[in-house]
């Protein structure tokens, strides 16, 4: 093969655990858009440089913009290889892409691959990219078997998810790729929410990992988190999924939504912004009261109103409209929340999937039977 080697989106994308490093060749500002999960962004023109050579392009001649476009590029090339590549052996091989595939792209793989290096271009660059995985978002959730894991908010689900991923199971954590814990209250101060792009990228590198042989624990997710979007053909996989019900003492929920959501508790200015929110739903007397009892401190009694008042009834009218499987849900009755609780919840899912798995499976074990509604506190 001749290199700089130019190749197709769906053949490199099959390909990407080929690569030694991703390269992404296009802008900061692009980069932090979205990128090809695990790329490291080398640009061949930064943001204030790309403008330059555009408003040259535009206000005196193309052969102009290119002359400054490609000083520039020659300078960054060479910093990226002093700075990046230097010390690589002699069969590393590099992806690399820009925004169509074309020059900033080309460039760098001309370079690298005249150094001596395998580089490999993506034909149609991101735009190309963008085009698979949107394709790819449709198609991967048929193929997969979804377990819907439900309870009320505090329930300790996020909790579950994690502690199932750690016993083996495979796990798609979609609060985590949305960095949003799903709720008015659920945004993370500390990390914003990826774009909508970058949610599906980061969706569709979980979803590609996963076996179609072995069950994907996922949470009952809304349509949306936060401010971004669930896939249509995930959402409805999700919601045609068998559910477990997770079952726990209101007491445990408060101290776990407490323990989870520090900053409110301490920021009462920020809670109060948030809790503004829901003034169309429960009134200014209502939202009064709660931040009355936010001022106060009562931060146990505060999360006990907002869960027996507003999140409780909400759920319960949603999970069992949008969640098919949700009245016949296997009921997980948690002792407690300490570690160990969850390590066992999670070893019993695990277990009773295998069982299923198993094509001579035990007669003698029993599925519980489901309670119609939350178990009171």
């Amino acid at each position: 093969m001749k290199y700089p080697a130019l190749l197709a989106a769906d053949d490199v994308l099959a390909r990407l655990h080929e690569f030694d490093a991703i390269i992404d060749a296009r802008s900061p500002s692009e980069f932090a858009l979205d990128h090809i999960p695990g790329a490291i962004n080398c640009p061949v023109l930064d943001d204030d440089e790309r403008a330059q050579v555009g408003t040259i392009d535009k206000q005196q001649s193309p052969f102009d913009a290119r002359k400054l476009g490609a000083a520039l590029v020659a300078r960054n090339i060479a910093r990226h290889i002093d700075e990046h590549f230097r010390d690589r052996p002699k069969d590393w091989k590099p992806l690399v892409y820009c925004w169509r595939g074309g020059n900033r792209s080309g460039s760098l793989a001309h370079v690298l691959a005249r150094i001596g290096w395998p580089a490999i271009q993506l034909d149609g660059g991101y735009k190309a990219y963008r085009r698979c995985v949107s394709a790819a978002l449709e198609k991967l959730p048929l193929d997969l078997r979804f377990r819907a894991i439900c309870g009320t908010t505090g329930s300790g689900k996020s909790r579950l998810l994690g502690h199932l991923a750690a016993a083996g199971a495979q796990v798609l954590d979609l609060e985590r790729l949305a960095a949003h814990r799903g709720s008015v209250l659920g945004g993370l101060p500390a990390e914003p929410q990826p774009t909508q792009k970058m949610f599906e990228s980061r969706l569709w590198d979980a979803l590609r990992g996963f076996s179609p042989a072995r069950v994907v624990y996922v949470e009952s997710e809304s349509k949306k988190i936060g401010d971004l979007r669930v896939p249509e053909a995930l959402m409805q996989q999700m919601r045609a999924s068998p559910c477990v019900r997770m079952q726990i003492a209101t007491a445990d929920r408060v101290r776990l939504l407490i323990d989870d959501y520090p900053h409110l508790v301490d920021d009462t200015v920020l809670l109060g912004q948030q809790l503004s929110h829901l003034v169309p739903l429960h009134g200014h007397q209502k939202i009064d009261s709660w931040n009355a009892l936010a001022q106060a401190g009562n931060a146990a009694a505060l999360v006990e109103a907002l869960l027996v008042e507003h999140y409780d009834p909400a759920y319960l009218r949603s999970i069992e409209r949008n969640f098919i499987e949700y009245r016949d849900a296997r009921v997980l009755a948690m002792a407690g929340i300490a570690g160990s609780d969850f390590d066992a919840a999670a070893r019993a899912l695990i277990g009773e999937e295998e069982t299923r798995a198993d094509p001579t499976p035990d007669p003698a074990v029993e599925r519980p039977t489901p309670e119609a509604h939350e178990a009171p506190g």
